[in-house]
């Protein structure tokens, strides 16, 4: 089931969005769509790292190589 909503931008913003909706032959509400999908995974990503950080930390992990090190 879909759902609409409004979101007012800035003129500059709405340009941009165009160009890039033409330049890619994208509309600009899959450009809209797929932004908010990308922004929420990544808000969902950096709760999780924040949660794991304190847990990786206490078993000596602190830098990516030491994942890296770590799952290799």
């Amino acid at each position: 089931m879909r759902s609409t909503i409004t979101v007012s931008i800035p003129q500059d913003v709405r340009k941009e969005l165009d160009r890039v909706s033409d330049a890619e032959g994208i509309s600009r509400s899959d450009i809209v769509r797929e932004s908010v999908r990308d922004y929420l995974f990544l808000r969902q990503f950096r709760s999780l790292r924040k949660a794991m950080i304190p847990k990786a930390a206490r078993r000596g992990v602190h830098t990516d190589q030491d994942v890296f090190d770590r799952v290799s």
